[in-house]
């Protein structure tokens, strides 16, 4: 069972590292594992590659025959917990999201739900794609998936320190004070999309600083480092605080929209349809 369990996440991971951080394993073990599978079934299930995994003919048949009989599994396991016992829900939520939005609201879940215990998976940020080893996961998509829940789209306002703020002057439709740009790797063309949008142009030659998450931009953008373009819904409560003031009124409205995507289950099992209702009472629609 250990090896099986180990040879789904693998395949649904594409890596025996990443599988091994699922299962609290290392990677040499869930190597061990699958190798000792391959060798009992006497077939190769897996092609090793440098740095990934793709699954063979008979990987990808024994895939689609026992992912969903370890659901059955889990299922009868989650009916029969004694009452005492917590039920296990793991998320997947890209981590500007999950500090924003998720985690100050999560503990009115938890408290209404005290048999359920959950895990969080902040640590990748990729969007339009939903990990299939969480229960659900919250991600943007530039297009709709097929099957997820529309939470609300995503719009970027200009947002910077106070003092920031009290300095910017505008002239004849053209920013001529001092303006830096902190600007997000994922949206490379942002500012220059706002730009065209607003009619508001920017300083010609702007000092530019370029970060890869969007908490980091959140960061620079509070210490006074220049404008950042941040999810408009995500910054109420730095605007609350007074950390952050948006710079403009105009907002760049984007293709993408945050969806709830979460794992076809059966119906006995309630705990992914209980998380799911809560999270479209509060954050569908940008509420």
């Amino acid at each position: 069972m250990r090896a099986l369990r180990a040879f789904c996440t693998a395949a649904e991971r594409g890596s025996f590292r990443r599988a091994a951080e699922d299962l609290f394993l290392t990677a040499s073990a869930v190597s061990h594992q699958i190798k000792q599978l391959e060798e009992a079934m006497g077939v190769l299930l897996f092609q090793r590659q440098p740095r990934s995994l793709k699954l063979t003919g008979s990987g990808r048949a024994l895939l689609d025959e026992l992912s969903p009989v370890l659901e059955d599994l889990d299922l009868v396991i989650e009916r029969n917990c004694t009452r005492g016992s917590r039920i296990a829900l793991r998320i997947s939520v890209q981590p500007f999201f999950a500090s924003e939005l998720l985690m100050p609201r999560l503990s009115e879940f938890l408290a209404d739900n005290p048999g359920i215990s959950i895990t969080v998976d902040t640590a990748d940020e990729e969007p339009d794609r939903h990990d299939k080893t969480a229960d659900a996961s919250v991600r943007l998509f530039s297009s709709p998936p097929l099957e997820g829940d529309r939470l609300f789209p995503l719009r970027l306002i200009p947002m910077g320190s106070p003092a920031l703020y009290d300095s910017v002057e505008v002239v004849a439709g053209r920013i001529t004070s001092e303006f830096p740009l902190v600007v997000h790797n994922a949206r490379p063309g942002a500012w220059q999309k706002w730009q065209k949008s607003s009619g508001i142009r920017l300083p010609r030659q702007a000092t530019t600083i370029r970060l890869n998450s969007m908490i980091a931009v959140a960061r620079a953008a509070e210490q006074g480092l220049g404008a950042a373009l941040m999810p408009a819904q995500l910054c109420n409560d730095r605007i609350e605080s007074g950390a952050l003031t948006p710079l403009f009124d105009h907002e760049l409205e984007s293709t993408e929209a945050y969806y709830l995507i979460s794992r076809p289950r059966k119906p006995e099992s309630d705990r992914i349809g209980t998380f799911r209702n809560w999270v479209l009472q509060e954050f569908a629609l940008g509420r």
